[in-house]
């Protein structure tokens, strides 16, 4: 367990002296998080040999060590290939014991043409391979608005219908402008209500289906989604059961890769592929005169490759956050400048504090790394606390 930071010469000529940095905070965080330490000390023949060294305050001139910019998604090849075997049947197998435990046959899920959806779909597929159940008992529902393009929405019937899912189609225009007027809410006011309006008709039409087919809702939100609360409360945000909630961004688009280069060929392959290539957005917002998407995830609340990075350093090592800001400049150097880099940082602990009463409600769902925000496990936090402190040690 550990990491070899670096190696002297095995043969040498002369005297060697080799140096490196060594992550003191990193490893105090992990004896924390971890209980072997604890464990083994009454079992220890000896005590720990304390050795006394000066602490000297000083600013590094000059890092060489190469950080990882995707840690979450492992770089070598086939340990990444392995490693989206093991988290697809990590999923499908929680998503079977919850069917297995309630007696279900069917599930229902939104499909929108993104991601998110389409892994969760692609997840749902392998459940019912596993139980040998029809792929016509998975419902899928595709829900066009305001915002839904033609290519999102062609990908969304394309990809289910060669599955062999029970594919239906239920607009929510009419069902949305009915209840702007109930409201009061004009429909040419783009604010949070015209969008939460839709993500909540969306929610209300699958939790009815579930109900009148005997189903349960799958939910596909992700991991990163769930740390900025880039989700509508009673919304997308819930579900009767999650089976994304403990992967980010960054993964679920390689997961969706695996699938596109090692699980399907043909249409489907085709269909992935251009998923893959979709912008990330929600789509509650109008599109353009020509169809194009105007509302784009990324360049909205940051780049999910940063979030995704700064997520992981906080909440498994526990690191601070002008520490994250160091590390981050340099696994993202030539990409982002650092002041782009303390923009989203920003960003992110805000969202993090002030969305957590999102995460307080979350649906079940497997836990698949090391990394989750359920309130039931990972991260007890009230919904109420201040991230002021962190804002103006940055500044």
């Amino acid at each position: 367990y550990g990491k070899m930071l670096k190696e002297n010469q095995r043969f040498a000529t002369s005297s060697e002296v080799i140096k490196d940095y060594v992550d003191l905070a990193r490893i105090q965080g992990e004896r924390l998080r971890s209980t072997t330490f604890q464990k083994e000390q009454p079992l220890a023949a000896h005590e720990a040999e304390i050795v006394p060294f000066p602490w000297i305050e000083g600013t590094i001139k000059s890092f060489d060590r190469i950080l990882d910019p995707h840690p979450f998604v492992p770089s070598d090849p086939l340990v990444r290939k392995e490693r989206a075997k093991e988290i697809l049947a990590i999923q499908s197998h929680g998503l079977f014991k919850r069917l297995h435990h309630l007696n279900l046959k069917k599930t229902v899920i939104g499909i929108s043409g993104g991601l998110d959806s389409t892994l969760a779909l692609l997840v749902i597929v392998k459940t019912y391979q596993l139980m040998n159940l029809p792929l016509e008992n998975i419902i899928t529902i595709t829900m066009p608005g305001f915002g839904t393009t033609d290519r999102t929405y062609q990908n969304a019937l394309t990809l289910c219908r060669e599955l062999g899912t029970d594919l239906r189609e239920i607009s929510i225009v009419e069902a949305s402008l009915q209840h702007f007027k109930d409201i009061g809410h004009s429909k040419d006011v783009h604010d949070a209500t015209y969008e939460n309006v839709q993500a909540r008709e969306r929610t209300q039409i699958l939790m009815d289906v579930a109900n009148k087919e005997g189903a349960i809702v799958i939910g596909t939100g992700d991991l990163s989604e769930l740390a900025l609360g880039w989700c509508t409360y009673n919304g997308d945000q819930m579900s009767m059961y999650s089976v994304n909630g403990s992967i980010p961004k960054t993964l679920v688009r390689y997961l969706v890769k695996y699938f596109y280069e090692e699980e399907f060929q043909g249409p489907i392959a085709e269909v992935l592929e251009d998923i893959l290539m979709t912008p990330v957005s929600p789509e509650l917002l109008p599109k353009g005169d020509q169809d194009e998407l105007l509302q784009k995830t990324e360049d909205l609340v940051g780049p999910y490759e940063l979030h995704d990075f700064f997520l992981y350093h906080y909440m498994k090592y526990g690191a601070s956050f002008q520490k994250i800001l160091f590390m981050a400049v340099h696994a993202f150097q030539g990409h982002y400048e650092e002041a782009v880099i303390k923009k989203w940082l920003k960003v992110f602990i805000k969202r993090f504090y002030s969305q957590q009463f999102k995460r307080s409600a979350m649906p079940d769902g497997p836990k698949v790394g090391s990394i989750s925000l359920s309130p039931r496990g990972d991260l007890r936090m009230p919904s109420d606390a201040s991230f002021a402190t962190f804002m103006n040690i940055l500044d």
